[in-house]
C-alpha cells in the first residue's frame, strides 16, 4: 500500500470532541468500484463502465502521544466490554479486545486537510491495527512507538467547509527507553523490540512478534520465553512522571494465552542476534491509558 501525507493534516472527530493526530504517514482514499457492461454476445464493441464509490480505505501510521493514547486504543479495540473508570485510582480509559467478531467498533470522522482542500471521511471504522515498538534504526525517528490504523468506511468523501481549528497537537510522545515487558509477571530485559497485529474482519486474529536478543540459546535465555505465555504486559511511561494535570503518564497493553507458533531466527554465527518469535494470541487484549501505577521510571 502506498503510503502519502507528509504535507497534510489529520483530525479525528469521536465521542464529541476533536483531536489532531501527530501522524508519521497516511494513505485515506476514496474505494471505488467499477460497475461494467459486458459486451454483445458476438463479443464485438466495447464495455462500458461507471464509476462508483464504495466508500473509504486506507491506513494512518501514528505516534502514540500521552494525548491521543486514550482516544485511538479506544477506536482500536472497540468496547467489547464497558469502560472502566474508578477515579480514586485513576484507571482510565480500559478497554478488552475478545476473540468475536468487533462490529461494534465505535464509528468516528476523520479530517484530512491538504492546502487549501478540506475533505470529510465520516463513518469510519477501525478494521485492524499495529503496534510497533522498536529501538533506534536508521532514518526513523529514535525508538518511538508506532500505531497503526487501518481505516474503512461505506460513506464516501465529501468536502469540508466548516472553518474549525482543533489546534496541533504537541502533547509528549511515548519513546522506546520507557518501555517494559514482562512476561508471566516477570520483567524481561534481553526483549528488543515487539509487533501487535491484529485483524477484526469476520472474527479477530491477533499476532504478537517479539524481537528478542538471542544468545545462541543458552537454557536461561531459552526459559524466558515457554511455548506458552500466560500474559505478556507492555508499560510505556513517559520521561517524566508526570503528565500536565498531574497524571500519570502511562499506557499499558497486556495479552493473554500466548502460544508459539514459530521461531524466526536463523542463527549462522556464535554471536548475538536479534531474533523473532511469532505467537498467536488465544485470550485477551487489554489497554489501559492513565494508570495510578506510582512506580518511578528509572
Amino acid at each position: 500500500m502506498l503510503l502519502h501525507g507528509r504535507d497534510c493534516r489529520l483530525t479525528i472527530q469521536a465521542a464529541g470532541r476533536e483531536l489532531d493526530i501527530p501522524y508519521s504517514e497516511e494513505t485515506i482514499r476514496e474505494a471505488v468500484y467499477v460497475l461494467a457492461e459486458e459486451a454483445s454476445i458476438e463479443g464485438e464493441g466495447h464495455r462500458k463502465a461507471i464509476r462508483k464509490s464504495a466508500g473509504v480505505t486506507g491506513c494512518i501510521i501514528t505516534p502514540l502521544t500521552i494525548g491521543t493514547s486514550p482516544l485511538l486504543w479506544a477506536l482500536a479495540l472497540g468496547e467489547a466490554e464497558p469502560p472502566l473508570f474508578v477515579s480514586e485510582t485513576r484507571n482510565l480509559y480500559k478497554h478488552t479486545l475478545r476473540l468475536v467478531p468487533q462490529d461494534d467498533s465505535p464509528s468516528f470522522t476523520l479530517i484530512r486537510e491538504r492546502g487549501a482542500e478540506r475533505i470529510r471521511f465520516e463513518h469510519c471504522r477501525v478494521s485492524g491495527f499495529e503496534l510497533r515498538i522498536n529501538r533506534e534504526t536508521a532514518g526513523a525517528l529514535p525508538g518511538t512507538v508506532f500505531l497503526r490504523l487501518d481505516i474503512s468506511g461505506d460513506m464516501p468523501p465529501e468536502p469540508y467547509l466548516l472553518e474549525t481549528d482543533s489546534g496541533l497537537n504537541h502533547a509528549e510522545r511515548f519513546k522506546e527507553p520507557g518501555v517494559r515487558y514482562a512476561l508471566n509477571g516477570v520483567e524481561i530485559k534481553t526483549i528488543y523490540g515487539l509487533t501487535v497485529t491484529a485483524e477484526k474482519r469476520g472474527g479477530t486474529k491477533t499476532e504478537v512478534w517479539i524481537k528478542r536478543l538471542n544468545l545462541s540459546q543458552p537454557p536461561s535465555v531459552a526459559a524466558e520465553f515457554p511455548t506458552t505465555i500466560e500474559s505478556l504486559t507492555v508499560t510505556a511511561r513517559l520521561f517524566r512522571e508526570y503528565y500536565e494535570w498531574r497524571t500519570p503518564g502511562t499506557f499499558r497493553l497486556t495479552l493473554t494465552r500466548l502460544l508459539l507458533m514459530t521461531d524466526e531466527t536463523s542463527v549462522n554465527t556464535s554471536g548475538p542476534v536479534i531474533g523473532p518469535l511469532r505467537y498467536y494470541c488465544a485470550g485477551d487484549m487489554t489497554a489501559e491509558t492513565f494508570t495510578g501505577n506510582e512506580e518511578i521510571l528509572l
